[in-house]
């Protein structure tokens, strides 16, 4: 049987819709760097090599392909005296489904961001909850992620144990490839930053992440209702991260 061929104008749309998605997951990363930029001159200057906050910024400005003159324009204007002044603040609550959610917000009107981020759990079907609601379970931790390509994890692991590491495993990053999936805690992430640059290695992503003690498992239903509100968070311009312990 004759297979008929898509209009070209159906076609033109998918592609333009995949290409605007494109366009504002690397805007929203590129924002999500240049706020992660500006704190981390502010609380600790301009030298990478002397502030990891900085340089953990600078990696993941690498790995998400910003160019270098949008990195070299977010340290400039984090040193000037028009930069906003942005504040980290942690929001809690519930998905539907009872599914625990952290978001972590960088933002300079922190009435504005509270406000949207309650709508987000509101519109979706969560409920925003007070502090300590359900941060009691979740880890902060320090996450490194590398190219497995010429290293033996075995040996990184024994060779990283005495320096904070937490665990070590493989994962998988979004276009299906291979990565090794480095925890410590958070206090020691800066000691396995240097530890894990003076082998030579230069991490794909450096994070500070809220991990989830327990996953939960949801059908699939019901899991899309929980990522619909994780995706609606993610897209708000004060939002920086969204964790939850949905497996």
């Amino acid at each position: 049987m004759k297979r008929e061929k898509a209009p070209m104008g159906r076609i033109f749309e998918k592609r333009k819709t995949t290409m605007f998605a494109r366009w504002n997951r690397m805007a929203k990363l590129f924002t999500r760097v240049a706020k992660d930029i500006a704190i981390a001159v502010k609380s600790g200057g301009t030298d990478p090599n002397h502030n990891p906050a900085l340089r953990r910024a600078l990696q993941n400005a690498r790995a998400g392909n910003m160019p270098k003159d949008k990195v070299d324009a977010a340290i400039k204007r984090a040193t000037g005296q028009e930069q906003k002044a942005y504040e980290v603040v942690i929001y809690e609550g519930y998905a539907p489904h009872g599914i625990a959610v952290l978001v972590e917000a960088a933002t300079d009107n922190v009435t504005r961001t509270v406000a949207n981020v309650r709508m987000h759990f509101k519109d979706w079907g969560g409920n925003m909850g007070a502090t300590g609601s359900v941060g009691y379970m979740f880890k902060h931790m320090g996450v490194f992620r590398l190219a497995p390509d010429g290293l033996n994890a075995d040996e990184l692991e024994l060779e990283l144990i005495d320096h904070g590491l937490q665990e070590l495993g493989e994962t998988t990053g979004e276009k299906g490839e291979k990565q090794l999936l480095i925890r410590c805690d958070f206090t020691d992430f800066g000691k396995l930053q240097h530890v894990i640059e003076a082998k030579g290695i230069t991490p794909l992503s450096a994070e500070s992440e809220y991990v989830a003690e327990n996953l939960l498992e949801l059908p699939e239903e019901k899991a899309t209702e929980v990522l619909k509100m994780v995706d609606a968070l993610e897209q708000d311009e004060d939002v920086q991260h969204v964790f939850h312990n949905l497996k």
